[in-house]
């Protein structure tokens, strides 16, 4: 090898993949291979890269900045010196250990991070130290390892054997990865040239000093046998072999070891400190020096040689194993590092071996000295699988050391250990915390309850960095006991209760229920049954609690019209009609028009139109006939008149019977404010049939049906205003839907168009009053019913002579969707009562009673809901009811009742549902 390429260290990679040249003269010696690891802190004093400067007599590794072949990463990574004049090869580890790469873990590491990632961070960077050091272990000779004060420290007793434990597993790969490469057959078993001799060198902190003659403070007469610092290294060489022998480190048979230490040698050295005088330790240097060279008539050897001099000079017995000589005063004089190490590396050099192997019956173990070339091959197949991983051969073997890396996690994981011992106690506890107090079959929101209670336990008895995964393990866990046959299904009903059976799959058309399949099919049932009337009341039956629109406003009412009103005249609102096999929903995208909006608009609109039938006054003769119509004139149909500048005074609404519906998709919801124009539901929630002529009502008894409480089903009185031909112009009409302005109050005078005054029965005829009947039922889950004069009140007649209430309250006020029922239940929770009916009795009478219901079941944003037909002119002479759907729901799901807390002011019918107008019949 070229003197230029060994000026400077290089990483391990850089030495295994250059093509360097060794000189002839060398090419066949052996090389001994030298690896040093260990921990560095921040205080003053010699760094690791130092003691190779000091072994090799030459500046190479910079003790100050950064070296350029380290990356500036914390990853763990080997530089490598080879001193071709001294055949050995230096190979310094870098790791987490040393507080260079310790500070620059902590940098790379984020503000953010969690416990848990953070540790397996650490130990993360803690593995790679293990397989460089494995690394290292199979590859040296001799290893120095380095620690920054003078007690040991006895975490290296677990480090070591969780090596010995992971060399064990990976023996195996490391033997197929070096079979083919050129070294002896026991290289080839035992992976590594011979077991390596593994020293120590503390370096002194400043507790211990050593006088300038080399003596403690004291009595200078008397000197000790030893100096401070060589007792302290015989204390710590007794202290190691007893750690490393009690812990089975170190056993008698060397080859079984991971490392050896030498039974008669020295294998401790303590670095001392630096004296803090420079001129003293100068003067103190070159005495010592002049000593020596005066006790010594021998020409000095210098350099590697050294201890051997000083051993043929001072022949003692009892320190046949120490590299020392003697001073004047009798005390052994200690050694260098240089010379401390150098006795070992001439056992390797001479190819004498180690034999370290104790007992009665001690094996001999294996020992190869290998060149360059050959030590070259055998590292770059080691540096393949255990370090680098980058050439396809060794990648399958690589992958299998990084499966064995697990057997570390007992040795050297020891917090991971304890918090999983911890967690694992604490699961059971949670779980039995999850299931206390559990009913059955659950819903959702009593599994997230519970698991949030089996979560506050786990984390009172739950520590360590193995938190975050066994509460994962616990959520998994409570939820697969909850989808284990405990799961309550999630649908619930139209009146916001859930289904009380298991989860379970809805039968297909034309399948019946089966219990025994997994999961069952089922249909819906929330065990809640109420009482309801038909669509024109005269029947009560019970029903289930439904789930789906249809079965809430259609398929109960058309059971009941089977038996009771099917016969009865009706008028049918439009619905969907298709005209292929298999129509579709539309979709939802035109309906995303904001619903509070839709309402907002139509509220103005409905509010503008009140204004202006509310400022017209009969006698007021300025008005156009288009003027004094008022809010009826996009009503009147046929029978209204004048041209388009009149009609242009209030336009008219486009209905979604203007247009023509589609036969391709449907409606899958309820008509309200926010659908698409243009599209029908596949059936009509809402009823409207005919009961008889006006004359089967009688006002005197009532309705006379079941479920009424007594004296609360009457209807109320709507006196209109009926003018005949003789006295106005022929045609004319004027609004009478129960304004201020279509009838005169009590004991007040009609101002009429001639100027003249007078009461209502004298100046008119018979014919000029019609009265209409109008009933707002009320029907609350029982079945029981009621009629209500007023948004707080109920009728209640005592006597003959029926209701005398005026509807006009009714008609001019928003009446509520819900009312609290006038017979409670003995249970804390109210029950309400629903609007379900409205009954109006038309009289034979020239008179036109425009229906146009419009019922606003939530608070905004909740979409206006209408029938498919709006503006419906009813036809005289009957007694007609309109029936109110049971449930409202969108497009986008239910509208529920309103709850125990919620105002009922929310949930309204709007006013002006029935619109009065008079139309004469044509001239004779």
């Amino acid at each position: 090898m070229k003197e230029a390429n060994m000026s400077l260290p290089v990483s391990m990679g850089s030495l295994l993949q250059a093509a360097l040249e060794e000189d002839a003269a060398h090419r066949d010696d052996g090389l001994c291979v030298v690896g040093i690891f260990g921990k560095s802190n921040m205080q003053s004093g010699p760094p690791k890269e130092s003691l190779i400067n000091t072994l090799a007599d030459k500046h190479i590794f910079s003790l100050f900045g950064v070296p350029e072949d380290d990356g500036g990463t914390a990853d763990s990574h080997i530089q490598a010196f080879y001193n071709q004049e001294s055949r050995v090869l230096y190979l310094l580890l870098s790791s987490v250990s040393d507080s260079r790469q310790l500070l620059r873990a902590c940098q790379s590491l984020s503000a953010g991070i969690g416990h848990s990632d953070a540790h397996d961070f650490w130990k993360g960077l803690d593995r790679q130290h293990c397989l460089h050091l494995l690394y290292m272990f199979s590859v040296c000779h001799v290893l120095l390892l380095v620690h920054p004060n003078q007690t040991f420290d006895v975490s290296y007793d677990r480090l070591f054997r969780a090596l010995d434990a992971l060399r064990q597993k990976v023996l195996p790969l490391i033997r197929a990865a070096i079979k083919d490469c050129p070294v002896s057959k026991e290289w080839k078993v035992n992976c590594r040239p011979c077991p390596p001799r593994l020293l120590f060198v503390f370096q002194m902190n400043g507790s211990l000093k050593v006088s300038a003659n080399g003596s403690e403070s004291g009595n200078p007469d008397k000197p000790k046998k030893h100096s401070p610092r060589r007792r302290l290294q015989h204390a710590l060489e007794d202290q190691i072999y007893r750690i490393f022998r009690k812990s089975r480190v170190l056993t008698n048979q060397s080859s079984n070891c991971l490392f050896t230490v030498p039974a008669n040698q020295a294998f401790v050295y303590v670095i001392p400190t630096v004296e803090e005088d420079p001129v003293g330790a100068l003067l103190g240097q070159l005495r010592s020096s002049c000593i020596l060279c005066e006790q010594d008539s021998t020409p000095s050897v210098s350099g590697p040689r050294r201890y051997q001099q000083m051993r043929r000079s001072v022949r003692q017995p009892g320190f046949g194993g120490d590299s020392c000589g003697m001073s004047m005063g009798g005390q052994p004089v200690d050694c260098s590092l240089k010379e401390f190490l150098w006795q070992h590396v001439e056992l390797v050099l001479t190819k004498k071996g180690f034999d370290d192997s104790v007992g009665r019956n001690p094996q001999p173990s294996h020992f190869e000295l290998p060149t360059y070339s050959k030590w070259i091959q055998v590292a770059s197949r080691l540096h393949q699988v255990l370090i680098s991983n980058t050439e396809e051969e060794t990648a399958e073997l690589a992958t299998k050391v990084q499966g064995q890396l697990k057997v570390l996690e007992g040795f050297l994981d020891a917090d991971t250990k304890f918090s999983e011992n911890r967690c694992q106690k604490a699961l059971p506890l949670a779980h039995s915390a999850y299931q206390s107090n559990l009913p059955h079959n659950y819903t959702t929101t009593v599994h997230k309850n519970q698991l949030a209670q089996a979560l506050r336990v786990y984390s009172q008895h739950a520590r360590g960095v193995a938190f975050q995964r066994y509460a994962l393990q616990l959520h998994e866990d409570c939820y697969k006991f909850w989808s284990n046959g405990h799961q309550l299904c999630e649908e619930r009903s139209l009146t916001d209760q859930h289904c009380v059976h298991k989860f379970h799959l809805l039968p297909q058309p034309g399948e019946k229920p089966d219990m025994d399949r997994n999961p069952p099919i089922l249909n819906h049932n929330s065990r809640g049954r109420s009482t309801s009337s038909c669509n024109c009341g005269r029947k009560q039956a019970p029903r289930e609690d439904p789930f789906d629109i249809q079965a809430a406003n259609y398929d109960f009412y058309q059971m009941l019209d089977e038996k009771c009103c099917g016969k009865l005249e009706r008028i049918d609102f439009p619905v969907f009609q298709p005209s292929t096999p298999d129509p579709a929903p539309a979709s939802n995208q035109p309906a995303q028009r904001v619903p509070c909006e839709a309402s907002a608009s139509g509220e103005a609109e409905r509010l503008k139109e009140t204004t202006t039938a509310q400022s017209h006054t009969p006698g007021d003769t300025s008005l156009s006939l288009a003027l004094s119509l008022g809010q009826s004139t996009d009503s009147l149909g046929p029978y209204a008149d004048g041209d388009g500048t009149e009609t242009q005074v209030q336009q008219k609404r486009p209905s979604l019977v203007d247009r023509q519906p589609s036969t391709v998709e449907y409606l899958p919801g309820m008509m309200h404010s926010g659908c698409p124009k243009g599209l029908l539901p596949k059936f009509s929630s809402w009823s409207l049939v005919k009961l008889g002529p006006a004359k089967s009502y009688n006002c005197h008894t009532g309705l006379e049906q079941p479920g009424f409480l007594p004296g609360s089903s009457f209807l109320l009185p709507w006196d209109l205003v009926i003018r005949s031909r003789s006295e106005e112009d022929a045609g004319l009409t004027e609004p009478l839907d129960g304004n201020t302005s279509s009838w005169p109050a009590p004991n007040k005078t009609l101002v009429g168009k001639r100027g003249s005054t007078g009461g209502l029965g004298r100046s008119r005829r018979r014919d000029d009053m019609a009265r209409v009947f109008v009933g707002f039922e009320y029907e609350d889950s029982r079945g029981r019913r009621f009629i209500s004069c007023g948004p707080d009140k109920i009728v209640k007649v005592l006597g003959p002579g029926g209701a005398k209430d005026p509807a006009t309250r009714v008609l001019n006020t928003d009446m509520p969707l819900y009312i609290p029922s006038p017979s409670q239940g003995r249970g804390l929770k109210p029950h309400f009562a629903q609007l379900a009916r409205l009954y109006i009795v038309v009289p034979d009478a020239p008179l036109e009673v425009t229906l146009n219901p419009q019922v606003q079941p939530g608070p905004l944003p909740c979409p206006v809901f209408h029938p498919e037909q709006t503006d419906l002119v009813l036809p005289p002479d009957g007694l007609w009811v309109l029936r109110f759907p049971y449930s409202f729901s969108t497009e986008r799901g239910p509208c529920y009742p309103p709850k125990e807390n919620q105002p009922l002011n929310n949930y309204k019918v709007l006013r002006g549902i029935l619109k009065a107008t008079t139309a004469n019949p044509p001239p004779q």
